[in-house]
Order: C-alpha cells, then sequence, then structure tokens
C-alpha cells in the first residue's frame, strides 16, 4: 500500500516547520549584530546582508520553503498551512536558549495547544484535487470570486504601504506582518499553482510553454520578495516570540481564505469535516495567541521600579544624562 498524497505532503510540512523555525532564530542574531555596526533594517537598513548568519538564517529559512513549496504539491493548504504552528513552537523555543527570551508554563501550554490543533487539522484535512493543466489553474485564478480578492489584498497592501506603514510602522506590529501576510496569501496560491505545473511536467505533460505558467512564477517572485523585505523589518523591530504567532494566525487564516476561494478545498467534505478542521484552526490559534500573551507579560518588570526625574535648575530643556540625576527605588519581594 502506498504512502498517501495527503501524508506526504503532511509529512513535507513538519520538516519545513523546522527549518522555518530554527531560521528565524538565525535571522535575528544576524539582525542584531547588524543593529550595532550599521543602520538597523527596521529603519530601512540593508547592513544585515552582510551578516554570516543572517544568510545562515536565510538559507535554512529557503530549506525550509522548498519543503513546504512541495508540500503544496501533494496536500491542500487547509492542511499544509495551518501545521505553520510547529515552525512557531521551534521558534519558542530556540528563543529561550540562544536569545534569552523566556518561555513560560504558560507558553509550554500555548504549544501543546498548537500540536492538538494540528492533530485535529491532520485527521479531517481535505483529499487534494488536482488539477489536469497549468491552463485549469488559470481559469480557477481567473474567476470572479478569487479576483475580487486578489484585488481587495492589493488594495490593502497599498494603503498599508503608503499611508500606515509611515506613520506607525515603528510601533504598530500589525503593519509589517500585515503586509506580509496579504501578500503571502498570494505567494501561497502561486507557488501551489507552480508546483502543480512542475509535477505534471515530470509526468510527461509539459506545462513550460504555457504563459500562465510564467505569470505565476512572476506573481510568486514579486510576493516572496515583499514578504522577505516586511518580514526583516517586522524581526528587527518587534519580539521575536511577538512576531511568529501573529504573523503565523495572520498568514495562515488569509492563506486558507484564499485557497478555498481559488481551489475549493472544502468542496465535497461534509459538515462535521469542515467544523472539526475550524475548531482545530481554533486551538492553534489559541495557543498562539496563549504564546503571545506569555511574551507581553514577560516584557513588564518583575519588580515594582519607580524612578524620578530630578533636573537641574537650569535655563536648557535639552538636557543629557550627565547633566541630570536619577532616583531609582526598586521594591524588593
Amino acid at each position: 500500500m502506498g504512502v498517501s498524497d495527503n501524508t506526504k505532503g503532511f509529512a513535507l510540512a513538519v520538516v519545513s516547520s523546522a527549518f522555518i523555525g530554527s531560521s528565524f532564530i538565525l535571522k535575528k542574531k544576524g539582525l542584531k549584530r547588524a543593529g550595532k555596526s550599521g543602520t538597523r533594517a527596521g529603519v530601512g537598513g540593508y547592513a544585515y546582508l552582510l551578516q554570516p548568519l543572517w544568510w545562515a538564517g536565510m538559507i535554512t529559512m529557503l530549506i525550509g520553503e522548498v519543503a513546504n513549496f512541495v508540500a503544496y504539491v501533494f496536500a491542500p493548504a487547509a492542511l499544509v498551512t495551518p501545521l505553520g504552528a510547529l515552525s512557531i513552537i521551534v521558534s519558542s523555543v530556540l528563543s529561550h536558549f540562544m536569545l534569552k527570551e523566556r518561555l513560560q508554563r504558560m507558553g509550554i501550554l500555548g504549544c501543546i495547544s498548537c500540536i492538538v490543533g494540528s492533530v485535529v487539522i491532520v485527521i479531517h484535512a481535505p483529499r487534494e484535487q488536482s488539477p489536469s493543466s497549468v491552463v485549469e489553474i488559470w481559469k480557477l485564478a481567473t474567476q470572479p470570486g478569487f479576483l475580487i480578492y486578489a484585488a481587495t489584498t492589493l488594495s490593502f497592501v497599498l494603503v498599508l504601504v503608503l499611508h500606515f506603514e509611515p506613520r506607525y510602522g515603528q510601533t504598530n506590529i500589525l503593519i509589517y506582518l500585515g503586509i506580509c501576510s496579504l501578500m503571502g496569501s498570494l505567494t501561497v496560491v502561486s507557488i501551489k499553482a507552480i508546483g502543480i505545473a512542475i509535477k505534471l511536467t515530470f509526468q510527461g505533460i509539459s506545462q513550460v510553454t504555457y504563459y500562465q505558467t510564467w505569470l505565476f512564477v512572476t506573481v510568486a517572485l514579486v510576493c516572496v520578495i515583499s514578504q522577505m523585505n516586511y518580514l526583516n523589518k517586522a524581526l528587527d523591530t518587534f519580539n521575536t516570540a511577538i512576531v511568529s504567532p501573529i504573523y503565523y494566525v495572520m498568514f495562515t487564516s488569509l492563506t486558507i481564505i484564499a485557497s478555498a476561494i481559488m481551489f475549493k478545498d472544502w468542496s465535497g467534505q461534509n459538515n462535521s469535516s469542515i467544523a472539526s478542521e475550524l475548531c482545530g484552526f481554533i486551538t492553534v490559534i489559541s495557543g498562539t495567541v496563549l504564546l503571545h500573551t506569555t511574551r507581553e507579560q514577560e516584557m513588564a518588570p518583575a519588580t515594582a521600579t519607580i524612578s524620578w526625574y530630578i533636573g537641574k535648575s537650569t535655563g536648557d530643556h535639552m538636557k543629557t544624562i550627565d547633566d541630570d540625576h536619577f532616583v531609582i527605588l526598586q521594591s524588593s519581594d
């Protein structure tokens, strides 16, 4: 008895999560080093391109993305994308040891919730529907429902990039991650189309001569480059343990919506299976939110600290630390 396509997709998605979760840590360490010697990525710098650790993270992420790419060939997005939660577990655990971003007990509970939700999704995942040519995929991409989704997505991206990023990009994590996630949903459907085209070509049904294949390749490249740019900004500006879960929730939600509209992933499934998948996904989201909440609380100081600022009575309003005195009272437990 051969291994089913869903099983192959599942195994590749797990391998992908391990590599991608590790890449977050390597890239974060590279970005930190780059920030000490040049302009930070969060404010438009590219010094990280000279950091070996950042490139190691990129190579690790590339391996993970290739595995993820192949997983989409064998299994539907409704199965592959939620398994990205495993990368959050990997990045959170490694952050605890390598970046000194503590993983507390509630964080561990969040990890367990992600695993349980992922298992439920795998059990009730829909079977992959295999189009017979890239032309058939193009027809799915140009149906009114998906065209409306794509137009809405690009409109939101333009508004975020042109209006919100210059004003709130450094203070609101949803700006950078919103751009990443919106573009990411288009990346996934494009990559899935490319993967199916490659699979058909290897089976002897060449898809290279169809212009639709190269349109999907172009869209995927543009979206991936945009994702990487804004993901670097998010990682450089905000805590890794916060970036990972929020990015996962937004990216996964939008990807499942995009794939469901374009590929009709849930057609043929009964209501019970769809409900079980949604429950599994909600469980995974709960786990990621729990991880996020734990990290957010951890950022607050454990002890009550009161600082009084005492300035010398000079006429200057602009002072340096050397010109002033600070009195700090710290309560002991």
